[in-house]
């Protein structure tokens, strides 16, 4: 059985893949809809086989931060985390893009790290990733102004999307920024001016990617 969401540099034991879609629920969504939400209990690992999720914390005072996307061939390390140590969630998991997701049984998870070697060097690699994420998005709240950010942000979609046009809106972006709707909407006007964007109906075109 031929699995395409994992490439051979992701997991190129087919044992491996076999056990993972013969033990796990292959569920599919619609872009929007939440697969984890915040003080959830972690019964199983989210793998995202098709589409685009994006992790979101969110503050006392209700304000929400993007932390990382989770692409096709990669899970949530914090559900990793969680689900093994019988934690509820921190963070919260939202469809970005339609998707398909195996769900993977916590105790599977533990399982398969010790009869498959591969696997533990998969959950490694996504650690490795968003801790380094995670250190960027720190960096950025600590040392970068909001437009910077902003401008990041819009250049990360585009490249995930492989495309410089990106359907979002200036509530969806402060959300993922953490900061007002109105200081997005003044800081992609600077943009446009400067022309680093292109401004349209609940779209955005961003003018260079290099």
């Amino acid at each position: 059985m031929e699995h395409t969401a994992f490439s051979s540099d992701v997991i190129s034991s087919q044992e491996l893949l076999d056990k993972l879609y013969q033990n796990g629920n292959l569920k599919t969504y619609r872009e929007g809809e939440i697969i984890l939400d915040e003080n959830a209990s972690i019964r199983s690992i989210p793998i995202v086989m098709k589409g685009l999720l994006k992790v979101i914390r969110t503050e006392e005072d209700g304000r929400e931060i993007l932390l990382y996307y989770i692409k096709a061939g990669e899970s949530c390390i914090m559900s990793f985390l969680g689900g093994m140590h019988n934690e509820k969630s921190i963070v919260k998991a939202e469809v970005e893009e339609d998707s398909e997701i195996l769900f993977l049984p916590v105790e599977k998870v533990s399982l398969f790290i010790k009869e498959y070697p591969e696997w533990l060097d998969y959950i490694f690699r996504l650690y490795h990733k968003r801790f380094e994420e995670l250190l960027d998005i720190i960096n950025a709240i600590a040392f970068k102004k909001v437009d910077e950010r902003l401008l990041n942000l819009l250049t990360k979609k585009a490249e995930i999307a492989n495309s410089n046009t990106i359907v979002v809106t200036h509530e969806q972006l402060a959300n993922e920024l953490g900061t007002a709707r109105v200081v997005v909407s003044r800081l992609l006007k600077q943009l446009e001016d400067s022309g680093k964007v292109k401004l349209g109906r609940n779209k955005i075109i961003v003018s260079d990617l290099n």
